[in-house]
């Protein structure tokens, strides 16, 4: 049993920079705008949080530059897209392009230093439940973090009307229009928060996760959050349950490597990855059968005013 519960508590940490990627890939499509810029993203935000850790001594700040940074990139995604109606697909991959190619030039003389980083708090009261305390409580401040911004993204989206309008616009943003709502504005707030929060994920990773920069370290989080988003339906909920599963299958590797397994560690590696190809064979199922619910109705598509006047 206590092994059992050490990889479930090992599931919830590893999973938390892809849940961090998820919800904010969420706020972003909920808009109604596609990015698939989130490993390039993910990249910036784990050098940047390092670098500014490092410089500092205040892991704190490093993850506030991190968003910041997050922010930024996700401007440039924005303004492409939506001011100059650019293609989506087309811009977000190029943004995955540029982050791993900066972060990999910027972080070359970090590599191999190390930071103190987040420590893990335990919640007093909480985190000696039987089972549940060591699972969900004894962890560091950014897990808890992400437990709060579940909760409030599915609140948020359902009974606010700052949440409404958002899912308005990226349902039918002439609609939206109508009812006198700035679809521009809604969507570049939208992208810009959804980025730096994504940039926090990387940033989990150099800060809290392994304390140190490594480059690439993300290994393609940021395209399994993307698989992810459309997996939990767009509910935050969901997507909390389908980051620790996949951070259980990490961890499960891992264990299996150190347990010294007969099984090529090569192949071990690709679990994750073979989980993500199995969602997305589940996903592309539903779709055939015209039962995928929650997609935002117009998802990746540029919207011009002018159409609706």
């Amino acid at each position: 049993m206590g092994i059992l519960i050490a990889i479930v508590a090992a599931a919830v940490r590893s999973g938390t920079p892809i849940l961090f990627a998820t919800l904010g890939e969420m706020i972003i499509e909920k808009s109604g705008v596609l990015n698939l810029g989130l490993e390039g993203i993910m990249l910036t935000g784990a050098l940047s949080g390092f670098s500014i850790s490092f410089l500092t001594g205040n892991p704190w700040l490093g993850i506030g530059v991190a968003f910041l940074v997050g922010m930024l990139m996700t401007l440039i995604h924005a303004f492409i897209c939506i001011t100059l109606k650019g293609n989506q697909v087309v811009t977000g991959l190029a943004l995955t392009i540029f982050g791993t190619g900066a972060s990999s030039l910027l972080g070359q003389g970090y590599i191999g230093t190390t930071i103190i980083g987040l420590t893990k708090i335990p919640i007093p009261g909480l985190s000696t439940i039987p089972m549940i305390g060591p699972i969900f409580f004894n962890h560091d401040p950014l897990v808890y973090v992400s437990y709060g911004l579940v909760i409030f993204l599915s609140w948020f989206f359902v009974s606010t009307r700052t949440g409404l309008n958002i899912r308005a616009v990226g349902d039918s943003p002439r609609a939206a229009d109508a009812m006198g709502l700035n679809v521009t504005r809604i969507r570049y707030l939208s992208t810009l928060i959804g980025g730096g929060i994504v940039a926090m994920g990387g940033a989990y990773m150099s800060v809290a996760y392994t304390k140190m920069w490594t480059e690439g370290m993300t290994a393609g989080r940021g395209w399994i959050a993307v698989a992810l988003v459309i997996f939990a339906i767009w509910n935050p909920v969901r997507a909390a349950f389908g980051a620790y599963l996949f951070g259980g299958v990490e961890a499960f590797q891992l264990r299996l490597q150190v347990a010294g397994t007969s099984i090529p560690t090569p192949l071990l590696l690709t679990l994750p990855y073979f989980l993500t190809i199995g969602v997305l064979v589940f996903i592309s199922a539903r779709k055939g059968k015209g039962i995928l619910f929650g997609a935002p109705g117009a998802l990746g598509q540029p919207y011009y005013r002018e159409e609706g006047e």
